[in-house]
């Protein structure tokens, strides 16, 4: 998105008071403690193992590390990780 777009949708979603991250097509990142993740609107996985998860985002890659990191559950919006997470990062 180019920023002049992108300004333009900043400012009519802060008009309005609209969530940024679904006019924006940004991630929304939801950490509960160590032990659990959500990441929604993703685009989608790049790359998994039980110690790190990579994935596509709309504003940038996002690197979630830890230990024991499983995908618990993922849909089209959404990714669950659980495991002991120990860094984000993008």
């Amino acid at each position: 998105m180019n920023s002049k777009s992108y300004k333009i949708k900043e400012k009519i979603s802060d008009a309005f008071e609209l969530p940024k991250d679904i006019t924006l097509d940004i991630p929304k990142i939801t950490i509960l403690g160590a032990d659990s993740a959500t990441v929604e609107n993703h685009k989608g996985v790049m790359s998994y193992s039980d110690n790190q998860i990579i994935i596509n985002t709309g504003c940038g890659i996002l690197i979630i590390s830890g230990q024991n990191l499983a995908i618990k559950s993922i849909i089209q919006e959404e990714i669950i990780i659980i495991g002991k997470i120990s860094n984000v990062s993008f």
